[in-house]
Formats: C-alpha cells, sequence, structure tokens
C-alpha cells in the first residue's frame, strides 16, 4: 500500500517502522525538554518574574498546545499529537491540588483530539 505525502510516495511498512517510531520519539523529545527547562529554572531557584508556579504551569502547557497545533497543521502527524495528548492527561491526573493547571491540561488535549479529528475529516474529505 502506498501513501502520498506531498510529492513524497511512501509505504504502509516505511509509515509504520520509520515515520511512526520518530513521530513518537519527537513528541517525547518535545515533553522532556519543555520539562528540563521547568526543571533547570527550579533549580536555579528562578523567581519566575513574580508569576506564581502555578500560572507558569499554565503557560508551559499553552506552549505545548501551541506546538502541537502547529505539528498537526503542518504535518497532520497523529502519533506526536496523542504522545502530546497522553502527557498532558498525565499532568491532569498528577496535579489534582491544583485546578487550574487540571482544567489547563484537560481542555488542552481535547482541544488537541478536535484539532486531529478535523484535519483528518478534512483531508479524507478532500480526496
Amino acid at each position: 500500500m502506498r501513501f502520498v505525502i506531498g510529492k513524497i510516495v511512501v509505504t504502509l511498512k516505511e509509515r509504520v517502522f520509520v515515520h511512526l517510531p520518530f513521530s513518537v520519539y519527537l513528541g517525547w523529545i518535545t515533553v522532556a525538554s519543555i520539562a528540563n527547562v521547568a526543571s533547570a529554572l527550579v533549580s536555579i531557584q528562578w523567581d519566575g518574574f513574580g508569576l506564581a508556579n502555578e500560572t507558569w504551569a499554565v503557560l508551559v502547557i499553552a506552549v505545548a498546545l501551541l506546538i502541537t497545533l502547529i505539528v498537526i497543521a503542518t504535518r497532520k502527524d497523529i502519533a506526536y499529537s496523542l504522545v502530546l495528548v497522553w502527557a498532558l492527561v498525565g499532568i491532569a491526573v498528577n496535579q489534582s491540588g491544583y485546578q487550574n493547571i487540571v482544567t489547563a491540561a484537560t481542555a488542552s488535549a481535547i482541544i488537541i483530539l478536535v484539532a486531529l479529528a478535523v484535519v483528518l475529516a478534512w483531508s479524507k474529505l478532500k480526496k
């Protein structure tokens, strides 16, 4: 089975064994990079320009959402997006004491899933 991505013809085998693992890996690299920057800032006792930690967490979630929406719009990458949804759900579950963080993470995960559904439906309709 062959797929056409832009002007490139890709086989199903190549999509499963090359594109999928790299997409998942890139998703986790994105999550890890965001977490590592946050961890580094905490370790140097950065004051966050006077903003509360909860506010920064919501802003970081918004950045992750923005990056993911860009990837969805430009690459239609399902695996990458689902990795970010998984991470956001994990954040929502583990931050149950902070309602703003839970709300931001849950809303972001839903927005990503809706964006994926819209982009995939639109691409199906175009064919």
